[in-house]
């Protein structure tokens, strides 16, 4: 038995998705089980939540791997990175040790450090080094960010809006890699008799900009519609105002600062390496045209 702790998101549901087809016993940790439609028949649900130990234990209660792919960037329920990815994964960790979880995979941010300017990847940093001292066995897949993420986000904006909102200029260079990639990462270490301890880097091919993506997503649906852009200077005095009142907002705000000003690009050095281990590499242009 295999449980998958965010499950029911965007990653989530594709490692849950790989994991069924490959003839697995699934068990999915899900806040509300409305959360959960659409899974694979089959898929054992449980209730809880990272922040509540007393969930956690009865999650990996008789399961021989823990997947760790949830995260408090955005999302309901007022998450945070230091609430599910710092200390949530510090409890579900010792769980699995008490449990004796013979595999733990921790999905992770590329870039993840003690210094990193974003919450988020602090965080995850600290989830890695607990996981690491632990004692038991372990992936850690650190990952860009998500195409579908980012391309929801604009789709969204241009069927409500009809148009497409760029944060920042967005000619930054940005690797992005596709969910399913990770996913498959993911199930592929699952597979390894031995975990070896061991870090991935998953990337993808592309290095773009958010204003690239955009007019990648208008082309592909052969829309005319306008590009709004959102100031830099705005986004920096909201990653800061709004932190009291709309601390989530503010970190979003945060992230397309660093997205617009840091290199977040990838050498294709580094990312070839996914397809060397039998990874998918999926580019921008072939997650659109499935979507």
């Amino acid at each position: 038995m295999i449980v998958v702790i965010g499950g029911t998101g965007t990653l989530g549901r594709e490692i849950v998705k790989r994991l069924v087809a490959a003839g697995q016993r699934v068990r999915v940790l899900t806040r509300a089980q409305n959360r959960a439609r659409g899974l694979p028949d089959g898929v054992e649900l449980t209730v809880g939540d990272l922040r509540s130990p007393a969930t956690l234990s009865m999650a990996v209660r008789g399961c021989d791997a823990v997947v760790s792919a949830a995260h408090g960037f955005v999302g309901p329920g007022n998450p945070s990175p230091d609430a599910i990815d710092r200390e949530g994964n510090r409890a579900l960790v010792a769980a699995a040790a008490a449990a004796q979880v013979v595999h733990f995979v921790l999905v992770s941010v590329h870039g993840a450090s003690p210094q990193h300017p974003m919450s988020l990847a602090r965080a995850k940093y600290a989830a890695e080094e607990h996981l690491r001292a632990s004692g038991v066995p372990f992936t850690i897949v650190r990952a860009t960010p998500f195409i579908e993420t980012w391309l929801s986000i604009m789709g969204d904006m241009l069927v409500k809006k009809g148009q497409v909102t760029v944060f920042g200029p967005g000619t930054n260079p940005v690797n992005f890699v596709s969910a399913h990639d990770v996913a498959a990462a993911v199930a592929s270490a699952l597979t390894t008799a031995t975990p070896a301890n061991e870090t991935l880097d998953i990337s993808g091919p592309d290095n773009v900009g958010l204003a690239q993506l955009a007019r990648q997503l208008l082309q592909t649906k052969g829309v005319n519609a306008p590009v709004k852009h959102i100031p830099l200077v705005a986004l920096r005095a909201l990653s800061l105002l709004a932190r009291p009142f709309a601390p989530a907002f503010a970190r979003q705000a945060q992230a397309a600062v660093l997205m617009n000003t840091t290199d977040m690009s990838v050498a294709s050095a580094v990312a070839t390496n996914a397809p060397r281990r039998g990874i998918p590499y999926t580019s921008i242009s072939d997650v659109l045209a499935r979507a």
